[in-house]
């Protein structure tokens, strides 16, 4: 399983309103510098004050023409729960999701001597947690 993956399943299944910023752990912890400041600045920003974001206007080219790809907008301002999410993933047996509001996760980060979370961390701190089942 990659990240890509995990977006479109958790596109599926997540039924949570906010902002999130997905990160996919095939072993036993994922470190907390595997959130990059710019996406700890956005998520903050979402939480608090609000995120102001222009959607770009994409060219697309097809043989030797371009157009621009529609968008659904321009642009959007938003102010809404923002969280780290976390899939733990052992392949053929479970996709467990922890959904964890970022300033949890930072002040966690503050607050552990280590370097990155374990699971069972992750459902201590966490404000959902989700199992993602196959289809059957």
């Amino acid at each position: 399983m990659k990240e890509k993956n995990f977006q479109t399943e958790f596109k599926e299944k997540n039924k949570i309103h906010g902002v999130f910023e997905l990160k996919l752990c095939k072993g036993t912890s994922i470190a907390f510098s595997s959130v990059a400041k710019h996406q700890r600045e956005a998520l903050l920003q979402a939480r608090g004050e609000g995120l102001y974001h222009k959607i770009a206007d994409s060219p697309v080219s097809w043989g030797n023409r371009r157009f621009t790809a529609k968008k659904p907008f321009d642009c959007f301002f938003i102010k809404v729960p923002a969280y780290v999410v976390i899939m733990f993933y052992t392949p053929r047996k479970k996709k467990d999701v922890y959904y964890i509001p970022i300033e949890r996760f930072l002040v966690t980060e503050k607050r552990v001597a280590r370097k990155s979370l374990i699971e069972e961390l992750c459902s201590e701190i966490s404000d959902f947690e989700v199992s993602f089942l196959k289809k059957s």
